[in-house]
């Protein structure tokens, strides 16, 4: 991983090229490619995305074990956070969740019954665990937080009940790998069990991101809101 000084001076395009995981973001974000020459500030100012926010994101993608400065979290626009996390339960619940099932589905093709019904319980099992994690942010955390923006009164929450409460769906991905890995039946079509693990890794690589900028972002930045109130 190169380490290079990352700014709002830094050309997108470089940006971009730094680690492909930070193409999710900018997907994520709204933004289009053909950058061309233009810089972080220049790309999003003109999409009306907050550019320091962008940053902050884009480096919990490309470097390893970032954790975002108080200096840098006063920075950070709240609402293009909520945005962010927002488009990215889209993004897991209408592109990569859909893709994973697709290859499972041929993946267990040749196999018996039975065998068919344990790997997609396994998956449903997942699956579920996944929309109760997204639903309780949808209906709950981000409204709060929603809420915070818009100055409204009488909350019975606090985003730290949301840190109590995160929930954690890697034990059922944790189980569907295993699944794959070490107890596949030989007879199932191997192409496919490669494309449902590199869609289950690309997963949970991007939900650990996504849970540092939950838990290293979002809950700082609104409990110094709520302090202030």
């Amino acid at each position: 991983m190169r380490t290079i000084p990352l700014s709002t001076a830094t050309k997108m395009a470089d940006l971009v090229s730094l680690d492909f995981s930070v193409l999710g973001v900018v997907n994520r974000m709204g933004l289009n490619f053909g950058f061309g020459e233009a810089t972080v500030e220049e790309v999003c100012r003109e999409a009306g995305i907050n550019p320091e926010t962008f940053l902050l994101i884009a480096k919990v993608y490309a470097f390893e074990g970032y954790l975002p400065t108080s200096e840098t979290l006063q920075r950070a626009n709240l609402h293009d956070i909520v945005k962010y996390l927002k488009m990215s339960h889209r993004y897991y619940t209408e592109v990569i969740v859909p893709e994973l099932a697709s290859a499972l589905e041929s993946m267990i093709i040749p196999c018996e019954p039975r065998q068919q019904k344990v790997i997609w319980t396994f998956f449903q099992d997942y699956k579920e665990e996944l929309s109760k994690h997204f639903a309780y942010e949808e209906n709950t955390v981000l409204p709060y937080v929603e809420a915070v923006l818009s100055h409204q009164g009488g909350r019975q929450f606090t985003i730290g009940e949301y840190e109590e409460n995160h929930s954690n769906v890697q034990e059922k991905l944790d189980d569907l790998k295993s699944l794959i890995i070490k107890y596949m039946p030989h007879q199932c079509n191997q192409q496919e069990a490669y494309k449902a693990l590199f869609y289950l890794y690309t997963l949970e690589d991007d939900l650990r991101k996504h849970t540092i900028i939950e838990d290293q972002i979002l809950v700082p930045v609104v409990g110094r809101m709520e302090s202030h109130e």
